[in-house]
């Protein structure tokens, strides 16, 4: 059955004079809480295993002058579809992989930032995840990294850069990171703040210490409240790389490190600390890049915005203490998937075979507060 893969289907949905139209097959509470960007939603996924006549009916009213991208978790009903649909002429393939596939593309853009090298943002559209790699004199730094490592030995292939550090700005819940694994590979230091890293090798970063990567400094902001070893990057106060502390539109979560049993803390206190880290950050240039570790959509880099586009859009850096901690601690939203055993092998309690990581960490993220 023709397949069409995840990087070539990512790239054509970017195209301006290219128009694929992408079927999710999946019931539509497993649509709605995750799927590929204007993808249309048919749910025929029980029909395509018990009733495949009705699954061709459904299926039957699909416009007829567009090419066809089935997609379903793993690929395998999305493939029943396809026949279907090639049997009533329509030009259908699959994306290969499926949503599993599609959590593994990455794409890449330079962020505009008035620095004395290149900073790159890496976005995984199916996962929201950012990533981000500074290079700067022949040396480069890579922060919040996926363990996919393609994108970013690509980076330094082509800037022919020394690694010199790879940096988490926490003990991510819903995504395995990379950073260990890459920094190992290159014999670099792999920085990660103590409390975050429980039993994880990491070299310690503490609140005020600078690291140099090139030409340029990376000034170690602690910002805790998302987690207890949450950090943001200050990178010669141009771009702020803020992790899950700060996002463009909401906070990080405050429940999270709790309820993975991995934090003996109150979400009251954290979601406090949290406020007082804002604070520290909010104390930067006006014109400071934000680069947060994750976006709530699916993200086509570059996503930016400056600290003070961010004051103006983000409601919660204008609530008092008070209402903060009473907003953050009484409106959880849904977990991220598996986010206790995500966050578990982060903090290094947890080894999960390389097999199974991407089924791990399948689905969206949800670590915004909102």
């Amino acid at each position: 059955m023709p397949e069409i893969n995840p990087e070539t289907l990512a790239d054509r949905l970017q195209a301006p004079d290219d128009d694929p139209l992408v079927v999710d097959v999946r019931p539509e509470a497993e649509y709605e809480d995750w799927h590929v960007p204007d993808s249309v939603n048919v749910a025929v996924y029980d029909e395509l295993t018990g009733d495949r006549d009705a699954a061709a009916d459904a299926l039957a009213d699909l416009p007829e002058d567009r090419e066809v991208v089935t997609v379903c978790g793993a690929g395998v009903a999305a493939a029943t579809a396809t026949e279907l649909l090639r049997a009533m002429d329509y030009d259908a393939k699959t994306l290969a992989d499926g949503l599993n596939g599609w959590s593994r593309v990455h794409r890449r853009a330079a962020v505009a930032a008035d620095l004395d090298g290149t900073l790159l943002q890496v976005a995984r559209p199916g996962k929201g995840c950012l990533s981000h790699v500074l290079v700067s004199d022949g040396e480069a730094a890579v922060f919040d990294p996926s363990h996919y490592h393609r994108e970013y030995e690509a980076v330094l292939d082509e800037h022919d850069a020394s690694l010199v550090g790879v940096f988490d700005t926490h003990a991510h819940a819903d995504h395995v990171s990379g950073g260990a694994d890459l920094a190992d590979r290159h014999d670099a230091p792999y920085y990660l703040h103590p409390a975050d890293a429980l039993a994880v090798d990491a070299t310690p970063v503490e609140d005020g210490q600078t690291v140099p990567v090139g030409d340029l400094e990376v000034e170690v902001v602690h910002t805790p409240g998302h987690s207890e070893g949450s950090v943001s990057f200050d990178v010669d106060g141009a771009a702020l790389l803020t992790g899950d502390t700060l996002f463009h539109d909401s906070v990080g979560r405050v429940e999270l490190g709790v309820e993975a049993g991995i934090e003996d803390a109150d979400v009251e206190d954290n979601a406090a600390t949290l406020h007082e880290s804002l604070k520290r950050l909010l104390d930067r240039p006006d014109d400071a890049v934000v680069l947060p570790a994750h976006d709530p959509g699916s993200p086509e880099p570059p996503v930016t915005a400056t600290l003070a586009e961010v004051r103006e859009r983000n409601d919660d850096l204008g609530r008092d203490r008070a209402a903060f901690v009473r907003e953050l601690a009484s409106d959880v939203p849904d977990h991220p998937p598996n986010f206790e055993r995500v966050k578990r092998t982060n903090v290094g309690r947890e080894s999960v075979p390389a097999d199974e990581l991407a089924e791990l960490e399948l689905g969206p993220n949800n670590c915004a507060a909102e």
